[in-house]
């Protein structure tokens, strides 16, 4: 018998996987299941907030705003940003509601609003910011907007009324094919710094007083009249007719503005769009299509320069 072992007499075991395993093998190998996409996690909300927050402080929602239907000329606007809303509370811009976000916050610029808006008794709404950045179509708005009933149009012959009120020179300025609300709010600026009576803007292809006008023309709105005409050509006409005259604006005139002899009269200046200046028929209504004098480097200025300009000229050739 060859030397080894005594051997036990129990067959060898064999090795392998313990009884019962297989199932939580198996559960092992299956996982968690797909991964859950970011606006399911727990954290999602609160980033995405950040992030919107932060778009905003950078200049701009960057959210598209989806189309809207065309606004009825009844219906409010909004003004959004925190300077803005401040400016027309502090001007006595009407106002029916004042729109603050939820969680906010608050500055020196936030509390003064509220403070206003509270002594004048206008509505204090606490909204999500989503609900903002649908009032204000997408605009920046800083967590707060401003709702403002729809402008009430003047007649074209009530601003000669203001200035025969205030026994001064009638001085109108009206707009031609000016499509930008922010123009428009920059003249009423510019119209307001130099004594203007009032502007004067067709009912179609034309900016109205929007929010976006309010937020440019920084609340001096509030105290300058605009007239809205169906037919423009027909309004200059009219305006003619009662004594006033009327210089054109454009960049191919054949005067420069501080050289035409009418700017102490009773007057109406146009001012056409920047890309297509004054159209022809209103061209023809007028007395003197005058230029401003550039240098040629500058093709052209926008609208709302032009009309500081000329304003500013008119208001000297007055006080001489």
């Amino acid at each position: 018998m060859a030397a080894g072992g005594r051997a036990s007499g129990r067959p060898a075991k064999k090795k392998g996987p313990s009884k019962g395993t297989g199932g939580q093998v198996r559960r092992g190998l299956e996982g968690r299941g797909a991964t859950p996409p970011a606006e399911m996690r727990h954290w999602y909300k609160d980033k995405a907030r950040a992030e919107r927050i932060a778009r905003e402080d950078r200049g701009g929602s960057g959210r598209r705003p989806a189309p809207r239907a065309k606004r009825s000329d009844d219906a409010p606007e909004h003004i959004g940003g925190r300077n803005p809303v401040l400016e027309a509370l502090q001007a006595g811009v009407p106002a029916n509601a004042l729109y603050v976000a939820q969680r906010i916050d608050n500055d020196d610029r936030v509390r003064d609003s509220i403070k206003i808006a509270a002594e004048r008794g206008i509505a204090l709404l606490e909204v999500t910011r989503d609900k903002l950045d649908r009032l204000t179509e997408g605009a920046v708005h800083q967590g707060v907007a401003l709702q403002i009933p729809a402008y009430d149009y003047a007649h074209p012959s009530e601003l000669v009324e203001l200035a025969h009120d205030a026994a001064e020179t009638p001085l109108i300025v009206a707009l031609d094919g000016v499509t930008d609300p922010r123009n428009l709010g920059a003249i009423a600026r510019s119209a307001t710094a130099f004594g203007a009576h009032g502007l004067l803007v067709p009912s179609r292809r034309s900016a109205g007083v929007t929010g976006g006008a309010w937020k440019t023309s920084a609340g001096t709105l509030a105290n300058l009249r605009v007239a809205r005409a169906s037919n423009l050509t027909a309004a200059l006409r009219e305006y003619r007719e009662a004594g006033l005259f009327v210089i054109g604006l454009d960049g191919e005139g054949r005067v420069d503005i501080g050289d035409v002899d009418l700017l102490g009269e009773p007057l109406v200046v146009v001012v056409g769009s920047e890309g297509k200046g004054l159209s022809r028929l209103v061209r023809e209504q007028c007395d003197v299509v005058a230029r401003i004098p550039m240098a040629a480097a500058a093709e052209s200025l926008n609208a709302g320069v032009a009309a500081g300009v000329t304003l500013y000229e008119v208001a000297r050739h007055r006080r001489g």
